[in-house]
């Protein structure tokens, strides 16, 4: 399978970024706008801290606009809410309801080492220039 898949991997790495980019920043509106059936900005200082980084950095990192420096700030939010939030509630993730969380801090944390990729505006820019 490998050998198949190897030859899309920049095609499926730019499209693991976009759905990862682009489903962090609905957690981003939710808290800051109020979509998606959230409460707006009604929060706490700290939620609306989060939502900013979730709803930015995710189109940041979707988009593929400095994507790698977005995913390393979107990584740290993630674990740091992972231990705020979830922890206190018991060890595993499953249990705890922090998969989310754990999920998105490692994603991030790969896409913060790989960087934009190819289908990106910064792979567009740099193709742009003479």
């Amino acid at each position: 399978m490998e050998r198949w898949l190897s030859k899309y991997s920049e095609i499926l790495y730019g499209i693991f970024r976009i759905v990862f980019g682009l489903l962090f920043a609905c957690h981003g509106a939710q808290k800051i706008f109020g979509m998606f059936g959230g409460v707006g900005v009604s929060l706490t200082p700290l939620l609306v801290a989060a939502g900013i980084i979730e709803f930015f950095g995710g189109v940041l990192i979707a988009f593929g606009l400095g994507a790698g420096y977005a995913a390393f700030i979107a990584s740290g939010e993630m674990a740091v809410a992972y231990f705020m939030m979830h922890a206190p509630g018991g060890f595993w993730p499953i249990k705890n309801k922090g998969e989310l969380a754990v999920h998105y801090c490692f994603a991030f944390l790969y896409i913060a080492s790989k960087g934009s990729g190819r289908l990106s505006i910064e792979a567009l820019a740099r193709k742009q220039r003479p």
